[in-house]
């Protein structure tokens, strides 16, 4: 059988389900390191990166439980405020006692269990800044504050942006040399800047774990006709356009099968995950690193994404039960590490485009600067509240205007602990973290 015209191929090979972001991956090439993990990977380790889309509001995560830092987050947030936080006792002492929103009870035990982490006071910064040096402007400030996309960008490359943006993510795999696998760069969330290198993008799974190229798969006359002529296609491409387009896509079915076959031995986790979104993703991720060991990788990056954070009205509705979707499918997550034997080596972490304003709107909260994060996992020194717990209190001398508190923590120095566990010397974190040369402390000590 032939087709009428290269638009009724090209259609048929879209709609057979091989993404764009697949079909534009320079990252998804023949897997010739499949069976024989890199040389440089010292044992297996992953990072899970949870992006919180629109900016979440982590300040109402923490919650101040008596004295003046109770009276001014109360004056602050008003209508806003959270009541019957849930007590919980660092290792640190917090000044007043310190709880974490109800909405996030699934993880409370976590954080009791030192398997999970609180970063406080963190946001963009290139060097420590004071109100006064903000007002004046006589030290640096980051570009383009409280902007979705560009503090969306800063957070994933880990540095103000630069003519040519890549992601921190993919520079670590880059680095460690543990990107010319497909299976070391797995995105639950579409493309994304922070997967992204010189030499790596990230592959996209669908949330059910499995990607099927539909009209390339089926045993009929009709496709296997639709293969060979593919297959011919690929073998006859002259022209660097067509070349390069028909190698990636052939890249892409061959690993997609790969993937595939895969998963037909992943752990099934019957029972262990919940119908929300964010659920689904983070199921898929487990049921991919319980097969791990089949891609010959020694280092894993994931990307799962949830939306819905830019509170700016209805929060004391929705924000709550963002919180509460997001507590529970972490709470899962670990569960299945656990069950996994992988808890030691998978770390997952949060970031947003921002934290958000301590003042209400009236009906919600707008963009801010500083906020908090969450780092979960068996490496993790847990049970401990890292950074600084920036008083809530409006008009302070941490706040800008409107409640927009000043970073006390730099989220490349977050970063920088991340990586330094994932595999990184100094000298290389410091290549990926330039800023860090601005502050006293290059990172945190989240890791033993």
């Amino acid at each position: 059988m032939t087709y009428k015209n290269r638009r009724e191929f090209l259609s048929l090979c879209l709609k057979g389900g091989v993404s764009m972001a697949a079909l534009t991956s320079m990252q998804l090439k023949a897997m010739t390191s499949l069976a024989t993990p890199a040389a440089s990977a010292d044992g297996f380790k992953a990072l899970v990166c949870i992006f919180l889309k629109g900016g979440n509001d982590s300040f109402n995560m923490l919650i101040p439980q008596q004295g003046d830092p109770l009276a001014a987050y109360l004056n602050s947030r008003q209508n806003l405020a959270v009541s019957d936080a849930i007590a919980i006792d660092p290792i640190t002492a917090v000044d007043g006692g310190i709880g974490l929103n109800p909405a996030l009870s699934p993880i409370a035990p976590l954080f009791n269990n030192q398997k999970l982490a609180v970063v406080s006071g963190v946001g963009s910064l290139v060097a420590p800044i004071t109100l006064e040096q903000y007002k004046a402007k006589s030290a640096a400030i980051p570009n383009n504050l409280f902007s979705h996309n560009d503090q969306q960008a800063t957070w994933m490359q880990g540095r103000e942006k630069e003519s040519i943006n890549y992601g921190w993510g993919g520079r670590i795999l880059e680095l460690l040399n543990q990107h010319d696998n497909f299976g070391s760069n797995i995105s639950l969330s579409g493309n994304n800047l922070w997967q992204t290198g010189p030499n790596a993008i990230p592959f996209a799974m669908n949330k059910s774990g499995i990607t099927r190229v539909n009209a390339y798969n089926s045993t009929s006359q009709r496709t296997q006709d639709f293969r060979q002529q593919l297959e011919q296609m690929f073998s006859r491409a002259s022209h660097p356009l067509a070349k390069s387009y028909s190698d990636k896509l052939d890249t892409s079915i061959s690993n997609t099968e790969q993937l595939n076959e895969a998963l037909g031995s992943a752990e099934e986790f019957t029972d262990v995950f919940g119908d929300s979104n964010l659920s689904k993703q983070l199921l898929a991720v487990a049921k991919t690193l319980s097969v791990q060991s089949q891609f010959g990788v020694g280092r894993q990056v994931y990307f799962v994404g949830m939306g819905g954070f830019d509170t700016h009205d209805d929060q004391n509705v929705n924000h709550p039960a963002l919180l509460q979707q997001l507590s529970q499918a972490m709470a899962e997550f670990d569960s299945a590490m656990t069950s996994l034997g992988l808890s030691n080596q998978v770390t997952t972490f949060t970031m947003s485009d921002f934290g958000r304003t301590l003042s209400s709107n009236g009906d919600g909260t707008d963009h801010g600067w500083a906020g908090n994060q969450l780092v979960m996992g068996g490496a993790v020194n847990g049970g401990e509240i890292y950074g600084s717990v920036i008083e809530q209190a409006l008009d302070s001398a941490y706040d800008v205007g409107g409640g927009r508190m000043i970073p006390q923590v730099a989220n490349e120095q977050y970063f920088a602990s991340l990586a330094r566990w994932f595999g990184l010397s100094d000298s290389e974190v410091l290549e990926l973290f330039p800023s860090l040369s601005n502050f006293n402390q290059s990172h945190l000590s989240m890791f033993s």
